[in-house]
């Protein structure tokens, strides 16, 4: 019985200073710390966020019930997008948090972040939706509370195909990021030429960050410090400057027993492997580009699962010229709740967290779901 470990990050948002210069988490992108200073590209830990953060478990027939004290309301179960982790929520968890009760499980998606499964190149819908559902039976047993999902992009297909599944029994809202059939197919064709623009490698997780901000990945950089952590990782086979020289001399000395024929080719590329390494210890956690047989499944036929849904629906876009035939006619039929937030990028929760936080406790609180706080006016 193969076991399937989760990396959670749960709970309530401990009290925290505003980052320096910041101005509130939307400017985040724009700070600056004075006049002729450089921004800060230095990464920030996910405490700064989050409670805790745990592995929770899970194996094919049998669940272990988690139970977690001092939290009320809804669960709000986020899931991230293709190549994040669960790090993406967590200027969004300060922000909703700070509206309506609510508790928050984000979780890293397996092959992403810092999950651990023993076939992480399954990353279909149906086994992810799967996922969802153990964990949410190993968290909460045969009495889970009430839970929304929340998905962005390949997270809220995830979800749609996780509701539509009905895996989560206590399921009383859905709400989708910026993520729609249509425009979702169209864009496959190009995604990899996209992923092939993206740099390999960086010098640093400053320089990550860095990459991220200045390319429009993420455009806030409050959420860039803390997210792009969960993204990439350390190079294997690099611990320090002394280990990388001896991993390529024994390489060298390996390769010397070989053919005279391939010894030179074979050195020369793997020197400069490993140089690439040294000079550049971070890569990404996850080749995205070896998904591609499960883009299709992600998002063909999405719409009409999304509509199909008997909750409460929330469509959360970066432009209205994101809705297709489908959306369009189901959004006229007031069939879900649409709001445009304008002026982001496809990471909407994280560049605009606050303008979703206050969607999302909107609706909520319309649908008698939570109860505000901090005087949060809806």
């Amino acid at each position: 019985m193969s076991a399937l470990e989760k990396s959670m990050h749960l709970g309530r948002l401990p009290s925290r200073p505003p980052l320096p210069g910041s101005g509130g988490s939307q400017s985040g992108a724009k700070m600056r710390m004075g006049p002729g200073r450089k921004r800060d590209f230095s990464p920030v830990p996910w405490s700064q966020y989050f409670e805790s953060m745990e592995d929770v478990e899970v194996e094919n027939e049998t669940g272990k019930d988690i139970s977690f004290s001092g939290s009320e309301g809804p669960v709000l179960l986020l899931l991230h997008g293709g190549g994040h982790s669960a790090l993406s929520w967590a200027v969004f968890t300060a922000a909703i948090i700070s509206r309506v009760q609510c508790r928050i499980v984000a979780l890293d998606l397996r092959g992403h972040g810092e999950t651990k499964v023993r076939n992480s190149e399954d990353l279909s819908a149906e086994t992810m939706a799967k996922d969802v559902g153990n964990v949410v039976e190993a968290m909460y047993g045969d009495l889970p509370p009430p839970i929304m999902l929340i998905g962005h992009s390949m997270g809220g297909a995830i979800a749609v195909h996780t509701a539509s599944s009905n895996l989560v029994p206590s399921l009383l809202g859905l709400c989708m990021i910026d993520v729609v059939e249509g425009t979702a197919m169209d864009a496959l064709n190009s995604m990899q030429n996209f992923l092939r623009g993206r740099p390999k490698t960086f010098k640093s997780l400053e320089n990550a960050i860095e990459w991220s901000v200045k390319s429009g990945q993420i455009r806030n950089l409050e959420s860039a410090r803390v997210s792009m952590v969960g993204q990439v990782k350390q190079c294997e086979g690099i611990t320090s400057p002394e280990g990388s020289k001896s991993i390529v001399e024994g390489i060298i000395e390996e390769e010397e027993e070989d053919e005279e024929g391939s010894e030179s080719v074979n050195k020369r590329k793997k020197e400069d492997d490993m140089e690439t390494k040294k000079d550049h210890p971070y890569t990404w956690r996850i080749e995205l580009a070896k998904t591609e047989k499960y883009w299709d499944g992600w998002f063909r036929g999405l719409s009409n699962l999304f509509l199909s849904c008997p909750i409460p629906k929330l469509l959360l876009l970066a432009g209205v010229d994101r809705l297709d035939k489908d959306l369009t006619i189901g959004q006229m039929q007031g069939k879900f709740q649409m709001q445009v937030l304008p002026q982001c990028g496809h990471a909407v929760h994280e560049d605009a967290p606050d303008k979703v936080a206050e969607a999302v406790a909107t609706f909520l609180i319309r649908h008698r779901f939570a109860e505000p706080i901090g005087g949060f006016q809806w």
